[in-house]
């Protein structure tokens, strides 16, 4: 089923471990084209894999099913929820973005390998 989104940029917030994340998510009318954390507290280090990873992902796989990144499960989920508030302000549908998404589910386990791999 293909998403659709009233075109446009929207920003939205989601809570962090140390305050409140905010991201600016660019709409195309099908996709989620770019989401760039505007604003964060979170501890340098700790959440740069998820202020920069979970964003692309999103946006590669034009899903919210992302995992959370080991160690920064706030952080990562600070994104998330900036990212969803901007898909429900867009018009898009947030549980059907949320849903497990097959057709990515081995291409983003593959990622997530060679990602894991990389980073030991």
């Amino acid at each position: 089923a293909e998403m659709t989104y009233t075109p446009g940029t929207y920003t939205g917030e989601g809570q962090g471990h140390n305050g409140m994340v905010s991201a600016e998510v660019v709409f195309s009318e099908h996709a989620i084209e770019s989401i760039t954390v505007t604003g964060h507290n979170e501890t340098a280090g700790v959440s740069d894999a998820p202020l920069t990873r979970i964003p692309q992902e999103i946006v590669a796989y034009q899903s919210l099913a992302v995992d959370a990144v080991a160690g920064a499960t706030y952080s990562s989920n600070a994104v998330l929820e900036a990212v969803e508030s901007c898909v429900a302000q867009a018009g898009g549908d947030v549980d059907a973005l949320k849903a497990e998404q097959p057709q990515f589910k081995a291409q983003y386990e593959e990622y997530r390998e060679k990602y894991a791999l990389a980073a030991v």
